[in-house]
């Protein structure tokens, strides 16, 4: 035979949404087609929130699943699976909504408490399944019932407690549950009420005063609290005003607190009772009337020079019979100075300070407001000075003053003058202070300040004070004599000089070889200064500057020159001595030669001229290439604060490289007197520009004029 399955279904009757307590039933129904009619046996399953519910067997294509009386634990997501021969089919899911919640049942642990104590409650949804909510309530007659909720997610029942207070009686307690079924909330009924009886321990006390809550000042107040308590142990009574504890007793029934009444007295008292939880209070209100007012202090002045007369006079309005005292404020307490009505004394600035006076009537004490009394001294001169250093300022950097008067009592008004113009008004101690940004070179104005407090001897002014404007170097040059190449042995001056700068000056001047060596270091009350180096060598070959500062306190460096040590003309002279002789010797022993053979072939002797002119030629060549080469060599110039020029030793040749003109042309001498460099001629009167190294004494030089044909 063959089946199969078109379809399994599940329903409800007598519908979906049943009221709780209402018969139910789930039917399974097999819709099976079958090739002959064959009795076919099938197995039913029925599930809830997938889990299993109800099983059977049948020959039938329909089994039910009868629920009695329907509970909300019903609730649920229903499915049903039917299996034959082999085949399984299941069924669409079903939700089955049980409306309504059971009624939870509340218990009290307690049917009478005290006040202070506790009721614990338990409120059970028995037929009920997790999650739930539960909801408590304590009520009072003519008072809004007080609620307390718990979640229990995981049981169906909870547990609270409820404290007992002062005033509660016969209180009322019940409980619902809730739960959540697709989103939406559903509520049980309330459960039945459970009825706790409240016992006081002790009754509300009773606080009285006397002789009365209305007295005047002066007159003595007793307060009496007490109460009555159903039995004695751990019983306090508490006395209290605006908060603050007066009295308090323990383990007794009444407590008593008196006292001196004052204005101050005035106001709401509260006795309390406590034992354990338990509390109750009582309050009274007193007022208190005033026995006299509060003294008045009166100062013949409030701002006064030292050494005049001050008088403090107290009174009381309307009332003269009283105890008086003159008091002076202080941290550490008041210092009394005089038991009466009027003090004169004569003042210092130690006076300086409040005062006040105190009456007594009755032994009641009162105090007058404080009054302020400033005792001046005069201030004395101040004085001026710059902060930190001598009276001047680098040009450009701000000048800081200070003025400062050491006697007079504050608060002083200081006044700052840049001549007679106001700069500024500072109220201070002891001193204050100005800063001056607009510093000019040439401005010759004078500073002062002026000093006053509320001494009546008036203002005091200091000296004027004069600021010396220091300018900072600049543009630092350095220049020598000779320039560029000096003779071994010979002397050599330095001039280092700047464009701008205050004096004095200190110049120094380094040589820069491998390291830096300071050669001359001196200040001078100029703009420039001469060092004269006397004999140069080998070793002072190297680059040389210069270094200028002052009180600016700023190194301002030149541009660097190099100097070159080379050979004197005497050396050179000996050198060529030692090359030109073994010349002219070769060439006379070839002259010799020469001759010799024509005197043996010829026999003809040449004219002494004739050698003579041989030998010149020679040695004027070897001069004229020396001369060309020192000429090249000399030729530079220095540019740099000033040049240095002597036309007197200005030596200049002309047309002296004419090309092959220059062997032929005639050789002639004249003498040229070279004058030294006056060392005692002012520096300004120097000539700019030199050529030739400068030599010491008269010489008489040899110079080389060849007459070119051009």
């Amino acid at each position: 035979p063959v089946f199969t399955f078109n379809a399994v279904e599940i329903k409800v009757q007598p519908s979906v949404k049943i009221k709780n307590g209402a018969p139910m039933s789930i039917v399974c129904h097999a819709d099976i087609s079958k090739s002959t009619d064959f009795q076919l046996k099938h197995n039913f399953t029925i599930f809830k929130d997938g889990k299993l519910v109800f099983m059977t067997v049948s020959d039938k294509g329909d089994a039910q699943y009868e629920i009695p009386m329907a509970r909300s634990s019903d609730t649920g997501d229903y499915e049903c699976t039917v299996e034959a021969g082999r085949k399984k089919k299941s069924s669409n899911s079903l939700h089955v909504w049980v409306t309504g919640m059971t009624k939870p049942i509340l218990t009290a642990e307690k049917k009478e408490v005290l006040e202070g104590d506790v009721v614990k409650l338990r409120c059970e949804l028995p037929e009920e399944v997790p999650p739930l909510y539960f909801f408590f309530r304590k009520i009072k007659m003519n008072s809004t019932p007080k609620e307390k909720h718990v979640f229990e997610p995981y049981r169906n029942f909870s547990v609270v407690e409820f404290s007992v207070e002062e005033g509660d009686n016969i209180l009322q307690f019940d409980c619902f549950g809730r739960r959540t079924v697709k989103l939406e909330f559903e509520n049980s009924e309330h459960s039945n009420k459970t009825l706790v009886t409240v016992r006081e321990p002790f009754i509300k006390p009773t606080l009285s005063a006397k002789p009365s809550n209305n007295i005047t000042e002066g007159d003595r107040i007793q307060f009496e609290c007490s109460t009555v308590v159903a039995r004695m142990r751990d019983i306090e009574i508490i006395l209290q005003k605006n908060k603050t504890i007066l009295n308090s007793v323990r383990d007794e029934k009444i407590l008593k607190y008196s006292a001196v009444a004052t204005l101050e007295d005035s106001g709401e008292y509260l006795c309390k009772v406590e034992q354990g939880r338990a509390s109750k209070t009582t309050k009274l209100n007193v007022d208190v009337s005033e026995l006299f007012p509060k003294p008045i202090l009166a100062a013949s002045m409030n701002k006064l020079d030292e050494n005049k007369e001050l008088t403090l006079s107290c009174s009381i309005s309307g009332f003269r019979k009283a105890n008086f005292s003159i008091l002076r404020k202080n941290s550490n307490g008041d210092i009394w100075l005089k038991n009466s009505r009027n003090l004169t004394v004569r003042v210092n600035v130690n006076d300086t300070g409040s005062y006040i006076c105190k009456a007594e009537v009755k032994g009641i004490v009162k105090e007058s407001k404080p009054v302020r009394i400033n005792v001046y001294a005069p201030v004395s001169k101040p004085t001026l000075s710059v902060i930190g250093g001598l009276p001047e300022v680098v040009l450009g950097k701000p000048l800081r003053l200070i003025c400062r008067s050491v006697m007079g009592t504050p608060p002083i008004t200081f006044t700052f003058y840049k001549g007679n113009e106001v700069k500024k008004i500072v109220i201070n101690d002891t001193y204050a202070t100005f800063l001056d940004e607009n510093i000019r070179q040439n401005d010759k104005r004078g500073y002062k300040c002026d000093a006053r407090n509320n001494h009546s001897s008036g203002v005091k002014t200091s000296n004027i004070l004069n600021i010396t404007v220091i300018v900072p170097i600049r543009n630092a040059s350095l220049g020598s004599i000779p320039y560029g190449e000096v003779e071994d042995g010979s002397e050599t001056a330095f001039l280092c000089s700047v464009k701008e700068g205050s004096w004095p000056i200190l110049f120094r001047i380094f040589r820069k070889t491998d390291h830096e060596v300071l050669l001359f270091e001196k200040s001078e009350n100029a703009d420039r200064v001469m060092w004269r180096k006397e004999a140069m060598n080998r070793q002072d070959t190297g680059t040389y500057y210069c270094m200028a500062s002052n009180r600016a306190n700023v190194d301002v460096k030149s541009h660097p020159i190099t100097i070159s040590v080379i050979l004197a003309s005497w050396q050179k002279g000996v050198i060529a001595a030692f090359v030109l002789i073994p010349i002219a010797g070769a060439v006379t022993l070839t002259l010799w030669w020469f001759l010799w053979k024509k005197k043996k072939g010829n026999e003809w002797f040449p004219s002494i001229s004739l050698v003579t002119n041989v030998l010149h030629s020679a040695l004027a060549t070897n001069l004229t290439s020396e001369k060309l080469t020192r000429q090249h060599n000399d030729g530079d110039y220095y540019s740099g604060s000033g040049y240095i020029e002597d036309s007197e030793n200005h030596m200049k040749s002309t047309d002296e490289s004419k090309g092959p003109d220059l062997e032929s042309a005639e050789v002639e001498y004249t003498e040229v007197e070279v004058s030294t460099l006056d060392p005692h001629r002012e520096i300004d009167s120097l000539p700019i520009r030199f050529p030739a190294p400068v030599q010491k004494g008269t010489e008489t030089v040899y110079s080389e004029i060849r007459k070119a044909n051009n």
